[in-house]
């Protein structure tokens, strides 16, 4: 299943009727240019996840970064990095979900 896939397939396990009014994920460009990844993890299995900013920079074209601040995920990068930051979200919600199991 790739990237996009995956995100959809998330995304349809949250709509519950109540969170889709209110809450989803957005992806917009940014004036640098590039991508911003922001998905509402607020009444998800993921909410209270909070990561520090983290900044992976291989030169001013080649970066990316996410952060989680216990409601929402947000990821940034530049115009080759969407796959790169929906894998991440992807990531960090597997990760998340093994370590609530044990």
């Amino acid at each position: 299943m790739n990237s996009t896939q995956w995100l959809q397939q998330w995304y349809e396990s949250q709509c519950n009727g109540d969170w889709e009014h209110q809450y989803g994920v957005k992806i917009t460009t940014i004036d640098n240019p590039g991508w911003d990844l922001k998905i509402d993890i607020y009444d998800t299995n993921l909410e209270g996840l909070e990561i520090d900013y983290q900044l992976v920079e291989k030169s001013e074209e080649d970066w990316y970064g996410f952060k989680a601040d216990k409601y929402k995920f947000e990821a940034f990068g530049d115009p080759t990095k969407l796959e790169t930051l929906i894998l991440k979200f992807r990531e960090v919600a597997e990760q998340h979900n093994t370590l609530k199991k044990v």
